[in-house]
C-alpha cells in the first residue's frame, strides 16, 4: 500500500491563490484611492467651515468693542507659495488668533498654500481651488462655477 499523504501544495493550488489575490487587489486598490480623495475633500470642507466660522467670531468680538470692520487679513505676513508656513493663525497682530491652531502650508493634494495677499488655494485631486478673502464683506469663497469649489463649499 502506498501512503497518499502530501506535505506541500500543488502548483495549480498556488496559481489559483495568486489569481484570487490579484482579483481582490484589483478591486481593493481603486476603492482605497477613492477613499483618500474623499478624505481630502472632507478635510477641505472642514477647514473652509472653520475659517468662515472664525471670521464671523472675530467680527462679533470686534462689534462688541465698537469696531464694525472685518479683520484685514487672515494670517500674519506669510509669504506666498512657501511651504511650512502657518496660515489663518491671526490677522497680522500677535496674540489675536483667528484659528486656535493655524494650518501649515504644503504643496500637493489636501494642503493649503497662500498665493497672494488674502488669496489662498487648497488642492484636491490635483486641482488647486482658489479662495479669496474679501475684507469689505468678510467672505472667504471660491468660484462656484468650478466643480472642485462646489465639492468644498456646497
Amino acid at each position: 500500500m502506498r501512503n497518499n499523504d502530501r506535505a506541500a501544495f500543488t502548483m495549480i493550488e498556488l496559481i489559483f491563490v495568486i489569481v484570487v489575490l490579484g482579483i481582490l487587489a484589483a478591486i481593493a486598490i481603486p476603492k482605497f484611492a477613492a477613499t483618500r480623495d474623499d478624505a481630502q475633500v472632507a478635510k477641505g470642507r472642514s477647514d473652509v467651515a472653520a475659517i468662515r466660522a472664525a471670521i464671523v467670531s472675530e467680527r462679533q468680538v470686534r462689534l462688541l468693542k465698537g469696531e464694525s470692520a472685518y479683520i484685514s487679513s487672515l494670517d500674519a505676513s506669510v509669504s506666498p507659495d512657501m511651504a511650512g508656513m502657518t496660515l489663518f493663525d491671526n490677522n497680522g497682530t500677535a496674540g489675536n488668533g483667528l484659528l486656535q491652531y493655524g494650518i501649515a502650508t504644503a504643496e500637493g493634494n489636501g494642503h493649503w498654500m497662500k498665493t497672494n495677499a488674502n488669496q489662498y488655494s487648497y488642492t484636491i485631486m490635483g486641482n488647486p481651488v482658489a479662495f479669496t478673502y474679501t475684507q469689505a464683506s468678510g467672505t472667504f469663497d471660491c468660484n462656484h462655477d468650478e466643480a472642485a469649489c462646489k465639492l468644498l463649499t456646497e
